[in-house]
């Protein structure tokens, strides 16, 4: 039975453009059908709630300039619904924002906090997982951040060093944060492997919305005292100008910097539910289902010979015949062809911009 205090917090904001030449800023990936399956990813991110929360308890935060791309998307969620934040300011003011505005009318809600360009590939346990962490976060003042059990010595993440030597008695899944950790190099992320305390930040939030209010107020008490200023006003006819006058203020920080890092009450929950965050053509490339070749094809026609470890992304061509590849993306978009090495992405994607 869904919980009628869950709420779920979309970050929809980012510029996304990773996937030249298919995203782009005024398009970001966020709003593609990366995967080819008919649904942008930041409508898969909704579906993935919908036997979690009620369909008014979803809420989108996004740039102003993407108003419209949410709306068409997404015409089910209320306007009311979707808050747009007038400038870029990262993570813990988009969250803030989320945060004092649903306090603002539902003080008791339960809320996850995710973002717009994620995948998931096992539904069901991710609704497992998460429905667990709610019924913890709902009666106390814990954080929550889901752990992704790593799989590979991955460099593009951040990290979460738990304590797994006693869960907590309420949830034996959840256990004590020790450290989070940044971005590794390879041979730190080898070692990261080799010990079984170490997982993937997914960065995906639970807590009650007293709990994330009250811990702004403790370590970022400026970014505070902004939306308590606003707070009088969600829901009115000045919720708009005051935001616009008041956002700006906040300093461009992340919630891990601003909150994870400092807080006392933190909880991993270390979880596999074919998670990626998509940061890259490379790591589609591993989320994708894959031929005998290790060839990846997003497109209704492509046809593939003597051609491996690949990711081909051409859904627009009628038909595509790759020949004699290993290792490269082909990927178009608007009558963009791109053809490049999976390991020279970064260097060509500088280069096209």
């Amino acid at each position: 039975m869904i919980q009628s205090n869950n709420h779920v917090v979309i970050m929809a904001g980012g510029i996304g453009s990773r996937f030249w030449p298919m995203s782009t800023e005024c398009l970001p990936k966020q709003f593609i059908d990366v995967l080819g399956c008919g649904k942008t990813l930041l409508q898969l991110t909704v579906e993935r709630f919908r036997n979690l929360c009620l369909p008014d308890n979803i809420w989108i935060v996004t740039s102003a300039k993407y108003a419209k791309l949410v709306k068409e998307q997404l015409p089910e969620i209320s306007e009311e619904r979707i808050l747009l934040e007038p400038c870029r300011r990262n993570t813990a003011p988009c969250i803030a924002y989320a945060s004092w505005k649903i306090k603002a009318k539902y003080p008791k809600a339960n809320i996850v906090i995710t973002a717009s360009d994620h995948i998931v590939m096992d539904v069901y346990e991710f609704e497992r997982v998460v429905e667990s962490a709610m019924k913890f976060t709902s009666d106390s003042d814990a954080i929550v951040t889901l752990g992704m059990k790593a799989t590979r010595p991955e460099t593009g993440y951040g990290y979460i060093e738990a304590d797994l030597s006693m869960s907590c008695p309420t949830n034996k899944e959840i256990f004590r944060v020790d450290a989070f950790r940044e971005k590794p190099d390879l041979e730190t992320a080898k070692r990261y492997l080799m010990k079984n305390n170490y997982f993937w930040n997914a960065g995906i939030f639970i807590w009650n919305v007293s709990t994330i209010v009250n811990a702004i107020r403790v370590y970022q008490p400026s970014m505070a005292e902004i939306f308590e200023r606003i707070f009088p006003h969600f829901y009115t006819d000045k919720e708009d100008e005051m935001i616009k006058e008041l956002f700006p203020m906040c300093e461009n920080i992340s919630i891990d910097y601003a909150i994870m890092e400092k807080a006392e009450e933190i909880y991993v929950f270390p979880a596999s539910f074919g998670w990626s965050d998509l940061g890259t053509w490379g790591s589609l490339h591993e989320t994708l289902e894959k031929d005998a070749h290790n060839n990846a094809c997003v497109g209704d026609n492509i046809r593939t010979y003597e051609t491996r470890n690949c990711i081909i992304h051409t859904t627009q061509e009628h038909r595509v015949v790759v020949q004699g590849l290993d290792g490269y993306i082909v990927a178009e978009k608007n009558d963009i062809l791109l053809i490049c090495r999976l390991n020279e992405e970064q260097r060509i994607r500088e280069f096209s911009e």
